[in-house]
């Protein structure tokens, strides 16, 4: 088989960025009945996930939930067709938002107390994870896809 990183890369790109929005989704899923794992408690939850008391209510994550799985069929079907328009706005929508929670997190390291566990775990997993997402789904959005008809 012939390696072609012109075709590959925003595929795999694609796929990644599908799949963390999707674990997130699942995530969120989850705590819709309530569990509150890998925290104690919802206010233990909310503290290392948003760095703040909200309510893990399923009428907040539920729209969540969807957010996130249609921002990883826009980013998955733009793979698959690169040259559809809406999809290719959908996908850099979806670049946006990840480069918005990226800066967010940036700001959050600034502003918030460094002894929580947000604050580490915005540090080591959420805003590296949403700036390696940016990129991924920007190379997605720009590819035009002229090898693939060859």
């Amino acid at each position: 088989m012939l390696y072609r990183p012109a075709t590959t890369a925003p595929t795999r790109a694609a796929a990644l960025v599908a799949s963390v929005l999707t674990v997130d989704a699942v995530l969120h899923f989850y705590w819709t009945t309530g569990a509150t794992w890998p925290a104690a408690d919802d206010r233990s939850l909310s503290q290392a996930v948003l760095g703040t008391d909200v309510p893990f209510t399923p009428s907040i994550l539920l729209p969540l939930v969807v957010l996130l799985l249609t921002a990883a069929a826009f980013v998955l079907a733009h793979s698959r067709r690169p040259r559809h328009l809406l999809l290719r706005f959908g996908t850099l929508a979806v670049a946006a938002g990840l480069s918005l929670r990226a800066l967010a997190g940036i700001y959050w390291l600034f502003a918030k107390e460094t002894g929580t566990a947000f604050y580490w775990l915005n540090l080591m997993l959420y805003t590296p994870l949403c700036a390696v997402l940016t990129v991924a789904a920007l190379r997605v959005a720009r590819w035009k896809d002229a090898d693939r008809a060859r």
